[in-house]
């Protein structure tokens, strides 16, 4: 609920770590009904086989899902199915698997997820202090100015009428967040296209995407950060 803005204290939208200062006003939705005791979550028998299909790599700690584009980690306005719902594949209560990090909606990728709570805490302490490594292979429209570099910007998120979006911003601009990027020339596939391998080094929301953009890029097939690069702005 505060992911998708429902939460709202004093009328504005919160983060899951806000504090509360006493006197505040708090407006909570309506809740939806739980589901009969007993259902796994109203999942399917088809959608909990979607699932199992999903599994790069199991043991007793840890799943590795090969997460497709266009299916969400977690659940929000609209958004009814999602990696959360599926962990119900594995059991409920303490069997279910624990999400440990996220990725971008349209981002295919391998997602870790922790099957017991000692995983999910030496897993999520991994991903904080960036001990992990996460290497993104994309086709981009275009020549990067180099083969490989940094890049280092401030990132905001901005509402607009066909959702929200993350733009570059200028330095200490209110509510930015500081982002880091390294890419790698693979290959030049083709005279207008290029074969990069992208490293995040920070976790921004769609962050990939909008510094491709940044420098004269776009990956390909995602029309929004070709919108994305007319917004950007020097650091």
């Amino acid at each position: 609920l505060a992911r998708s803005g429902q939460l709202r204290v004093d009328g504005a939208r919160v983060k899951a770590d806000t504090r509360l200062p006493a006197g505040a006003q708090v407006r909570v939705p309506p809740l939806p009904d739980a589901p009969p005791k007993g259902e796994r979550d109203g999942l399917s028998d088809r959608d909990a086989a979607f699932a199992r299909r999903l599994v790069l790599y199991e043991d007793e700690e840890v799943l590795a899902l090969n997460k497709p584009a266009g299916l969400a980690v977690q659940g929000g306005t609209k958004t009814v199915k999602h990696v959360d719902r599926l962990r119900s594949a594995w059991g409920e209560g303490p069997d279910r698997p624990r999400l440990t990090h996220r990725l971008d909606r349209d981002t295919s990728g391998v997602l870790v997820v922790a099957r017991t709570r000692l995983a999910a805490m030496k897993l999520s302490e991994a991903f904080r202090a960036r001990e992990t490594k996460k290497t993104y292979w994309a086709l981009v429209k275009g020549v990067p100015p180099k083969r490989e570099d940094k890049i280092s910007t401030w990132l905001v998120k901005e509402q607009t009428p066909d959702g929200d979006r993350m733009r570059i911003a200028k330095h200490g601009e209110k509510g930015a967040d500081h982002s880091v990027s390294f890419y790698r020339v693979v290959e030049q596939a083709a005279a207008a296209l290029t074969w990069l391998e992208m490293e995040p080094y920070t976790g921004r929301t769609h962050q990939l995407r909008v510094h491709a953009a940044y420098i004269g890029i776009a990956i390909a097939g995602y029309l929004p950060c070709e919108r994305q690069a007319a917004v950007a702005f020097s650091q």
